[in-house]
């Protein structure tokens, strides 16, 4: 009898911590899908803000065509670099998970962001472009659009970092992997991405050019 009370006893103290444990990779559970959950929000963000610069590039190139002799050249160009962003499809509702994913992501991106800036380069020996409506709202918008991809990228990161030190952190680092939770890549800009083009004219000054540089 006596030892069956204490096979009962040692039965039961099993029992509680298996079910502390239970409880507890529950939360820990319930800590990691916030954190996951906050990185796929930001990330719909981010193919937000990309979508809505992609989307005002056709009304751009079809302004700028207009101008007289403007360089068929830039704007193939720029087309060409909007084009190859709409070939990499993910998922916006989810972050990606693998780096390769993400990085082909980015680099489509970082294409259509230096056609984008080369365009803007070319534009400044056409004045009279400076006086159409349409262009200086599209300018704007683009202007808006850019600033809007440097913050969204940065709060994106922020919240990568922010389920990244967590899983890899006592003491769900144990159950990060049982759960299914794996460590998300950050976005990682090329060197110079992280300053958006300056949407800016000044149409007074020559464009700078290798015959204008300083040996």
């Amino acid at each position: 009898m006596k030892k069956f009370a204490i096979g009962c006893g040692i039965l039961v103290v099993f029992g509680l911590i298996g079910l502390a444990v239970v409880l507890f990779a529950g939360l820990c559970y319930n800590r990691l899908v916030r954190l996951s959950q906050g990185v796929d929000k930001q990330w719909a963000q981010v193919q937000n803000v990309y979508q809505r610069r992609a989307d005002l590039v056709p009304n751009l190139v079809a302004t700028v065509s207009g101008a007289a002799n403007f360089e068929k050249s830039t704007l193939t160009e720029i087309t060409a670099a909007r084009a190859s962003v709409g070939k990499v499809v993910l998922d916006a509702s989810k972050a990606p998970t693998e780096t390769a994913k993400l990085a082909e992501f980015q680099r489509a991106q970082d294409g259509l962001s230096s056609a984008l800036s080369r365009l803007l380069v070319v534009v400044e020996r056409y004045p009279e472009l400076k006086a159409n409506a349409n262009f200086r709202d599209l300018q704007a918008q683009l202007e808006g659009t850019e600033n809007r991809i440097a913050v969204e990228r940065a709060r994106f990161n922020e919240a990568v970092q922010a389920y990244n030190t967590v899983i890899k952190s006592f003491p769900e680092l144990f159950f990060a992997p049982m759960l299914g939770f794996k460590e998300k890549p950050y976005f990682t800009a090329t060197a110079g991405a992280e300053t958006p083009p300056k949407v800016q004219f000044d149409f007074g000054k020559p464009v700078p050019g290798p015959a204008s540089a300083k040996p």
